[in-house]
């Protein structure tokens, strides 16, 4: 049976009038990478202090590995490594003693603290570059950076808060792959990003908030099972009359039918064998058609069903 590591019950944050985190609820199992979704001023960022004990709440209870957190709660807290959006390094230590630093905030020993920054060093790729100090870093190395001195230590549930933001894409693969190797090697792993792609391709489970509550979880396929279009098929036609169309518009599971006189489209909700029926319409009547293709719904269409907004939007 999984343990569970992170369980949020009933969680109350308000700023006077404004409600921040409203009854939000939430539970994660050990070796999950969930990732929380949620427009700008959904209420992650005030989860995440919340959950870290940073932050007082007005109602609500938080356990980490069963045991409750409080801003005193140091047993808990040296086993998790946190990697902020913004990027926290000493701009007076070299990368090697930047990493050094913050994993001596959890270990002691000399030695074992020695191995756990050659990791970490190794982990992220920065062996070139240990006697570097961070202004001489581009921005894809010092998110790594970063990312080495939250880990260094080995935690066992590590948060990411759009750790991706403004990298190379050279440097986003390598951060991505890394994240899943943590996971592999048995961290759980909550992740908050802008990218939706990035978070369909790690995430194993997903929650989506919107105004401090949660309107959505499950994986991404079943997320992807709860709006409307589950499919989108696209035939390249010319010149198709409207009698054809109508025949589209009449097949089972089609809910919409867009023609323009070259591209067909056809919005499907459910079933299956959806493009093999559209095509029969069009080859019983011996039409030809150039390029076809179908398309499942992408998390970001989800997202946007379900929130009304995309997750880039800038709403406090």
């Amino acid at each position: 049976m999984e343990n569970t590591v992170v369980k949020i019950e009933n969680l109350v944050k308000r700023y006077g009038e404004l409600v921040a985190l409203d009854h939000f609820s939430l539970e994660i199992k050990e070796g999950e990478i969930f990732g929380l979704l949620g427009p700008n001023g959904s209420g992650k960022t005030t989860t995440i202090n919340c959950l870290l004990s940073l932050l007082s709440f007005d109602k609500g209870n938080i356990e980490i590995f069963g045991k409750k957190m409080t801003p005193v709660s140091y047993d808990i807290k040296k086993d998790i490594g946190i990697i902020m959006q913004n990027v926290v390094v000493s701009d007076e230590l070299t990368v090697r003693e930047n990493i050094d630093y913050f994993c001596g905030l959890y270990i002691k020993d000399k030695d074992e603290r020695r191995k756990c920054v050659d990791d970490a060093i190794k982990f992220v790729g920065l062996e070139d570059f240990v006697k570097f100090y961070p202004k001489k870093l581009s921005g894809g190395l010092l998110r790594r950076l970063n990312i080495a001195c939250g880990i260094a230590h080995k935690p066992k549930l590590i948060i990411l808060d759009e750790p991706t933001v403004a990298v190379d894409p050279q440097s986003r693969n390598r951060i991505l792959e890394g994240i899943q190797e943590l996971n592999r090697n048995g961290a759980t792993i909550i992740y908050t990003s802008h990218y939706m792609e990035e978070v369909e391709q790690i995430c194993t489970r997903i929650a989506i908030m919107d105004k401090g509550r949660k309107i959505a979880e499950g994986t991404k396929d079943e997320l992807k099972r709860m709006i409307k279009n589950t499919e989108t098929i696209t035939i390249e036609a010319l010149g198709l009359e409207d009698g054809v169309v109508a025949e589209m518009r009449s097949l089972p599971h089609v809910y919409e039918v867009r023609y323009d006189g070259k591209l067909l489209i056809i919005l499907c909700s459910g079933g299956k064998h959806n493009l093999i029926r559209a095509l029969d319409v069009l080859q019983k009547r011996e039409l030809g058609f150039g390029r076809v293709y179908t398309e499942l719904p992408t998390l970001n269409e989800v997202f946007l069903e379900i929130t009304g907004k995309a997750l880039r939007d800038k709403e406090e």
